[in-house]
Order: structure tokens, then C-alpha cells, then sequence
């Protein structure tokens, strides 16, 4: 707000109370009821906020997904944050539900990445959880992951599985370990070191995922990965992955139309 929010402050008395209403412009599900919450009551704390909807809600146009009473000059400065935060989370909401419902009547689990806007995963990993899927990671600390650049930096896949369970070891870190495959032999290679939990099939084709989860059996998770989306999701799950992690569910996500507006007796 910087020195001020000049709009309020010049037409709007600062003893005013007010109430607004969200209001839904577009179907979808809902995401971000706690963060707007938060928003209200971090710059009020004394304000009504009053859900109608809670989060993983399917909404449609002209449904209502709170109403606030506060002083005016708090909905005002408050409105477009929430907006923003409550936009952004439904849509990746919504998107993710469109992925999990292509995948129903298969295991497979929809995972995101860490492919996320700076400073705003936590929520963003919410509005995944809202919309059916799962999380991954949720930082670097939560998961040893040794992606292509790992591998290659230290001198192969033998050489960084064996590496990180020493390390693990020594420092008594109960993590799991995920290993990417870039190729078939990839994949027997892990298989013939083991000590990991999960096998990442990065880039394969749903053919040679097939291939790579008949080589793998029930030996250890699998994760398809590598720009997966809408039209190749159910190719990947027919191959019998454990998981399909999808950047696209945060990343290619549009902003679901939201809208607060003053609610006058």
C-alpha cells in the first residue's frame, strides 16, 4: 500500500463499515478460503468473515464463496490481494481436477513439481491438494531426488545412489530417494544397485514407460515425468506408473474469474 491507500483514503470515511460478498463469475473449484481469511483478519482482526464455501468446492457461475463485514477502508485494501490469491489457487484447483478425473479407474496418482511461482508454493501446492491431486516434494530438504544434473555432475547413476545412502547414513536422514531414468538402460542400471524407493521414467515414451514398469515390477515406485499434459495423461497411466508428475497443473493454470463486491443494504 505504500504511503497509502489514496482511493479509500480520499473518498471513503475512515469510521465506515461495510460488508462485501464474493461472488463466482466462472464454473470451477474453489481454492483459497483460509488465505483470504488470513488476508481480512491480518489487516482487521475484529472483522466477521464468513464462509459459504469451503476449499475443494465445486462452484458455478452466480454461487457466493464468503461475505465479509468489516471497516471499509479494510475490504478496500484487502480486496485485490485475496482476489489475486483466490484467482490463482482456483484455477490450478481446477485444472488439477481436470487431470484427476481423466485419470479415474486408474492408480495413478497426479503429482505437481516444484515448478511454482517464487515465494507463492505453499499455496499454490494447497490449491493442488484442493483440486484432488497430490503434492511432491515440497523443497530440497523433504526428499533426495537425483535428477539428470546430480547424476551426470557425479559420475554416473551408480555412483550417486551409492553416494547418497552413504550420506543419508551417516547423518541419520530418514528420506527417500528418487532416482531419474533417461533410458531403458537407465532403468536396469538403478535395478542393479537398488537402495532407492522410487524410479522417475523422465521423458520416456508411454511405450517404453510400459516397458520400463514391466522391468521394475512392484520393486519400487514409478513416476512418469516430462511435460505430461491433458492429451498424453491417460497414455501414462495405461502404462501402469504409480504417479505422473505434471508442471502444467501450477504452471499452465489460468486464473478462475472471481469477483468482491460491496454488499449494500
Amino acid at each position: 500500500m505504500g504511503p497509502g491507500d489514496y482511493s479509500t483514503l480520499a473518498s471513503i470515511a475512515p469510521e465506515a463499515k461495510g460488508k462485501a460478498v464474493l461472488k463466482i463469475k466462472e464454473n470451477g473449484i474453489l481454492a483459497g478460503i483460509d488465505l483470504a481469511e488470513a488476508i481480512f483478519l491480518f489487516l482487521e482482526p475484529g472483522c466477521t468473515f464468513t464462509p459459504l464455501k469451503k476449499d475443494g468446492d465445486r462452484i458455478s457461475i452466480g454461487e457466493k464463496a464468503f461475505e465479509v463485514a468489516a471497516a471499509v477502508h479494510t475490504i478496500l485494501k484487502a480486496e485485490r490481494l485475496a482476489l489475486n490469491c483466490m484467482q490463482r489457487m482456483s484455477g490450478i484447483a481446477t485444472l488439477t481436477s481436470e487431470y484427476v478425473a481423466l485419470l479415474q479407474g486408474f492408480p495413478t496418482k497426479i503429482l505437481d513439481t516444484r515448478k511454482t511461482t517464487p515465494l507463492f508454493r505453499v499455496y499454490e501446492k494447497e490449491a493442488v491438494k484442493a483440486g484432488g491431486g497430490e503434492n511432491h516434494r515440497m523443497g530440497l530438504y523433504d526428499m533426495v531426488m537425483l535428477k539428470d544434473n546430480h547424476i551426470d555432475f557425479c559420475g554416473g547413476i551408480r555412483a550417486a545412489i551409492l553416494k547418497t545412502n552413504e550420506y543419508l547414513q551417516a547423518r541419520q536422514l530418514d528420506l527417500k530417494i528418487e532416482v531419474e531414468t533417461r533410458t531403458l538402460a537407465d532403468v536396469a542400471e538403478v535395478l542393479s544397485v537398488g537402495k532407492v524407493q522410487r524410479i522417475m521414467l523422465d521423458n520416456f515414451t508411454p511405450e517404453d514407460a510400459a516397458s520400463a514398469v514391466q522391468m521394475i515390477g512392484r520393486q519400487y515406485e514409478t513416476e512418469a515425468s516430462g511435460g505430461i499434459n491433458k492429451g498424453t495423461v491417460v497414455a501414462y497411466a495405461q502404462a501402469g506408473v504409480d504417479y505422473i508428475s505434471a508442471g502444467a497443473i501450477i504452471h499452465h493454470a489460468v486464473s478462475l474469474d472471481l469477483s468482491l463486491k460491496a454488499q449494500l443494504s
